[in-house]
C-alpha cells in the first residue's frame, strides 16, 4: 500500500491538474540531445541506459548510468543526434525497451530513436475521422490482417498493413457496406519472429510485448522501425478516405509472460496482481493479469489509448477481457477519450477468463455495464441463444430449431436494456438488463475466437445440407443486423467462410484461417444478402434508434410460435420513412403463421432476398413465414 501511495503522489505531481498530461514519455528526441525517462523503484541498485547501432544484433556502444530525478523516476540525457540508433533499459533483470516505447527494432527487444514526424505519410495532417453521429450507426467488421489478404490473388502486400490500402480491399469493404473495421491486435506482439517474414507463422496477436508500436510482421520491413509506423498510418489514411473507421483491439489485461515483460524488468511486481497467498493472479488464462487499479497501470492505459488516437488517428477500441479491468479505470479512459472526440467508440469483453485478485463488484464485467459511461460489451446472451453455448460446439439452440431461447433473442433485439415485454427470468446468463442504452450492447453471432458461423452450424446440426446451411446463416445475421445493439460481424462470413471446424485457430496455419475469396463468386446470394441487409439497416433509422426510451416506445414484440421471434417497429420509429416495420425470425423447418396488425404491407425481405423496392404485397392480419428464414414487411 505504501508503494502505491508514493507512486500516486509522484504521478500527481508530474501530471499537475491536467488528467491527460503525459507521464509515460520515456524518450524525448531532438537533434541536439535525447532524454530518457524510466519508472523504476527508488531502491533499484542499478538503472542503466544502453545504446546500440543495430536494432537486433551488435554490442552495446555506450552505457549511461541513469539518475533518480523524482519518486520512482530515473532519467538520463545523451548529447548529440541519436536518430536511427537503438536503446534498452537495464536494471539487472534483463534489458528491455521500457513500458512505453514508441518505436522498436525487429522483435521489439530494443527501443528505436526516430523522429516520429518523419513517419507521417503525405497528407496525414489532413486525415479526417469519418463522421459518426451515433454508435448505433456503426457496422463493425472484425478482421485479422493475415486472414483478410493472404489468399487474395491480386494482393500486392498479402498479410500486411498495406493490403488494406489496395483498391480490391477498399472496394470490397465499401461494396459490402461496413463502416468500421475492427483490427485484431496490431501492436507489437511476441509470438511471431519478425526476422523470418517468409516462414509460415501465424498468431492472432493476443500476447503483448510493446503496447504502443505496430507489429513488425505486418510491415514490409521489420528491421526499419519507421516503416511499420508509416505503413500503419497509410492503412488508416486509406480506410478513412473510404469512409471507414478503424478500431484497434487492445490487450492491456496481460502480457506474453511475466519475467520477460517490460513491466517486470523495470518495476518488478508493481504492474501485476497477486493472490493473498502471493501467487500471480491469472484472470486472463495466460499466466498473469495486470493491475489496472494501480495508478501507474491505469495511467499507462489512459496514455496508450490517447497515443493511438493522437499519433495514429484510431477511431475506437475493443478491450480484450475487459472484465479484468476495474470500472474506475475504464471510466477514466472514456473520460480521456471524450476530451479528444466523444464519437470514438469503446467496447469490450464483459468477462474474464478466470478469477481475478480484485473485488468482482469493482470490475468492468458485463453485469456492470450500467456503471460504465458510454462503453459497450458483447452480448453472449444473443450469440449463444442463436447458435448454442460457447462451451460445447455440438449443441445447437434457436438456429437448430430448439425452443426456449426466444426471450434471450428478444433481449438482444432490444439491446440488453430494460423492456416491458421481455421475461428476464428466461434470459440465459443475465436475469436482468445490463445496458443503460442499446448502444452499450454488441450484437453478434460469431467472432475470431470461436467457430465461424458455418462451422458451428455444421457441428451442432447433424446432416445439414448446404441449402439449409445458407438459410440459417442468413437468418442469424438478420437477427444481428436488425438488433438495436451495435452490429458486429466476422470477416469472411459474407463469403460463407469456414475454418474447417477449428474452434480456437489462434495459431493455425493460413489453410485454416484464410478467407476464401472464391466464395464471393460461388455464393453470390450470400454476399448480396449481407450487402442488402447492411444497406437496409443504414437506410432505416428504425433499426438503430440509439436510445433506450425510443426503443421502449417504438419496439413491440408480437406473439409468435416457439422457435420464432417477431417484432414491430412502429409509428415512424426514429423518423423513419416507413410507418411500420415487422421482422419475423423463424428457425422452424416448416412455415409458421403469426398474427399481425391488419393492414396492407410491402415485402422487403423474403426467401433469402432483400429489395427495398418490394418483393410483393400482402394484405390482412396474418403473415406466413417460410421455414428457416427471415421475413420483413413494411407499411410505407
Amino acid at each position: 500500500m505504501r508503494t502505491t501511495n508514493i507512486l500516486l503522489c509522484a504521478m500527481l505531481s508530474i501530471m499537475g491538474t491536467k488528467a491527460s498530461a503525459q507521464v509515460f514519455n520515456e524518450m524525448i528526441y531532438t537533434p541536439e540531445a535525447t532524454t530518457f525517462k524510466l519508472f523504476a523503484p527508488n531502491d533499484a541498485k542499478q538503472v542503466k541506459l544502453r545504446l546500440y547501432n543495430d536494432g537486433v544484433k551488435g554490442k552495446c556502444t555506450k552505457t549511461v548510468k541513469m539518475t533518480r530525478s523524482a519518486e520512482n523516476t530515473w532519467t538520463a540525457t545523451v548529447n548529440g543526434d541519436l536518430k536511427h540508433r537503438f536503446y534498452t533499459f537495464d536494471m539487472g533483470r534483463g534489458e528491455c525497451a521500457g513500458v512505453f516505447a514508441k518505436a522498436v527494432g525487429a522483435n521489439g527487444r530494443r527501443g528505436a530513436i526516430i523522429n516520429m514526424a518523419e513517419t507521417n505519410p503525405e497528407g496525414w495532417a489532413d486525415d479526417q475521422r469519418p463522421v459518426l453521429k451515433s454508435p448505433a450507426d456503426l457496422i463493425i467488421y472484425e478482421m485479422h490482417h493475415r486472414d483478410f489478404s493472404i489468399a487474395r490473388k491480386e494482393a500486392r502486400y498479402p498479410g500486411k498493413f498495406l493490403a488494406l490500402t489496395e483498391p480490391w480491399a477498399i472496394n470490397h469493404l465499401k461494396e459490402l457496406g461496413v463502416n468500421a473495421v475492427h483490427l485484431l491486435p496490431s501492436f507489437d506482439y511476441a509470438s511471431v519472429d519478425e526476422l523470418q517474414p517468409d516462414k509460415a507463422q501465424y498468431n492472432w496477436g493476443y500476447d503483448p510485448m510493446n503496447y504502443n508500436v505496430p507489429e513488425g510482421s505486418y510491415a514490409t520491413d521489420a528491421l526499419r522501425p519507421e516503416i511499420r509506423i508509416r505503413e500503419f498510418k497509410q492503412m488508416v489514411q486509406a480506410l478513412h478516405k473510404a469512409g471507414i473507421r478503424v478500431i484497434l483491439d487492445v490487450v492491456y489485461n496481460h502480457t506474453f509472460d511475466i519475467q520477460g515483460s517490460n513491466f517486470q524488468r523495470t518495476f518488478p511486481d508493481y504492474f501485476y496482481r497477486k493472490t493473498p497467498l502471493g501467487n500471480y493472479s491469472d484472470g486472463s488464462g495466460c499466466g498473469n493479469e495486470t493491475a489496472s487499479d494501480r495508478p501507474l497501470m491505469r495511467q499507462m492505459m489512459v496514455e496508450s489509448v490517447e497515443y493511438w488516437i493522437n499519433e495514429y488517428h484510431i477511431d475506437g477500441f475493443r478491450f480484450d477481457l475487459m472484465g479484468i479491468h476495474d470500472i474506475e479505470t475504464m471510466n477514466a479512459i472514456r473520460a480521456a477519450v471524450d476530451a479528444i472526440d466523444p464519437s470514438i467508440f469503446i467496447y469490450g469483453e464483459g468477462w474474464s477468463a478466470g478469477s481475478c485478485a480484485y473485488p468482482q463488484e469493482l470490475l468492468a464485467m458485463k453485469a456492470h455495464v450500467n456503471r460504465l459511461n458510454g462503453i459497450a460489451a458483447f452480448s453472449d446472451e444473443m450469440r449463444d441463444a442463436l447458435r448454442g453455448p460457447f462451451s460445447d460446439d455440438t449443441k445447437g439452440r434457436f438456429l437448430a430449431g430448439i425452443a426456449g431461447e426466444e426471450e434471450s433473442i428478444k433481449f438482444g433485439i432490444a439491446g440488453a436494456i430494460s423492456h416491458p415485454q421481455i421475461d428476464y427470468t428466461k434470459v440465459n446468463y443475465s436475469k436482468a438488463p445490463w445496458a443503460n442504452e442499446p448502444t452499450q450492447m454488441i450484437s453478434y453471432v460469431s467472432c475470431h475466437d470461436d467457430m465461424c458461423l458455418t462451422d458451428r452450424l455444421r457441428a451442432s446440426i447433424p446432416q445439414l445440407s448446404e441449402e439449409e446451411l445458407i438459410r440459417l446463416d442468413l437468418l442469424a445475421q438478420t437477427a444481428v443486423m436488425t438488433s438495436q445493439g451495435v452490429p458486429f460481424m466476422l470477416s469472411g462470413e459474407e463469403l460463407l467462410r469456414n475454418k474447417k471446424g477449428v474452434h480456437n485457430s489462434y495459431n493455425s496455419p493460413d489453410s485454416i484461417n484464410l478467407l476464401n475469396w472464391e466464395g464471393k463468386r460461388t455464393y453470390p446470394e450470400v454476399f448480396n444478402y449481407y450487402k442488402g441487409l447492411i444497406q437496409l439497416r443504414k437506410n432505416h433509422p428504425a433499426f438503430r434508434l440509439g436510445n433506450a426510451d425510443l426503443v421502449r416506445k417504438h419496439l413491440e414484440f408480437l406473439p409468435s410460435p416457439s422457435c420464432t421471434v417477431a417484432f414491430r417497429l412502429r409509428d415512424y420509429a426514429g423518423r423513419d420513412d416507413w410507418r411500420s416495420i415487422i421482422v419475423v425470425l423463424n428457425s422452424n423447418k416448416s412455415a409458421q403463421t403469426i398474427n399481425i396488425p391488419e393492414d396492407r404491407y410491402t415485402i422487403v425481405c423474403k426467401g433469402g432476398r432483400i429489395d427495398e423496392r418490394g418483393l410483393g404485397q400482402i394484405e390482412g392480419k396474418q403473415l406466413t413465414v417460410g421455414g428457416q428464414e427471415a421475413m420483413i414487411i413494411v407499411k410505407k
